[in-house]
């Protein structure tokens, strides 16, 4: 038994399923899209932050500096990354600020680790991803693995863990790194 239903007006039922065909009357629509001028007394961030790396070409890890968890897990980089090739910086410090906004985030976000290379930027599961490849074995091949898994499962698992830091492994009232 198939369910029956009359015609919408302008519309002409269609084979035994009683599709219908309808035939609305076409709208103009225009859409308008204007850019903005970038303003002159903008800072480019990449020129303001490219001192960090003329001398010292490693990359910098951006961390919560007063997350429990982001402190672990730098003390753990640091313990596995035998041939310091990475710096670390607190995401609250002006130096982390001013390295958020190279990366194209909002100075005061913290919701994510960073890692920022001299040309590019890595944030939430890649970041973790690109910080494992250089540190010292199995780390690498373990990202190597894990680049196989999709990236927005990854990131979900992220930021479920991250949204969540504080009420699972606390904070601490100032960096201790």
């Amino acid at each position: 038994m198939a369910l029956q239903l009359p015609p919408l007006p302008g519309c002409v039922g269609v084979g035994r399923f009683s599709l219908s065909v309808c035939s609305l009357p076409a709208r103009k629509v225009s859409t308008v899209a204007t850019l903005s001028q970038l303003r002159s007394d903008a800072p480019n961030w990449v020129e303001a932050t490219s001192s960090f790396f003329e001398q010292d070409k490693r990359p910098i890890m951006l961390f919560d500096g007063v997350c429990n968890l982001c402190n672990g897990g730098v003390k753990f980089v640091r313990d596995n990354d035998r041939n310091k090739t990475i710096r670390y910086e607190p995401l609250q410090s002006e130096a982390g600020k001013m390295l958020l906004r190279r990366s194209g985030r909002a100075p005061d976000d913290i919701s994510s680790v960073v890692l920022v290379e001299k040309n590019r930027s890595y944030i939430k599961s890649e970041a973790v991803l690109k910080i494992m490849e250089y540190i010292d074995l199995p780390f690498p091949q373990l990202a190597f693995l894990l680049q196989f898994v999709p990236l927005f499962i990854r990131d979900f698992v992220y930021d479920n863990v991250a949204n969540n830091r504080y009420l699972i492994f606390g904070r601490s009232e100032s960096c201790e790194i």
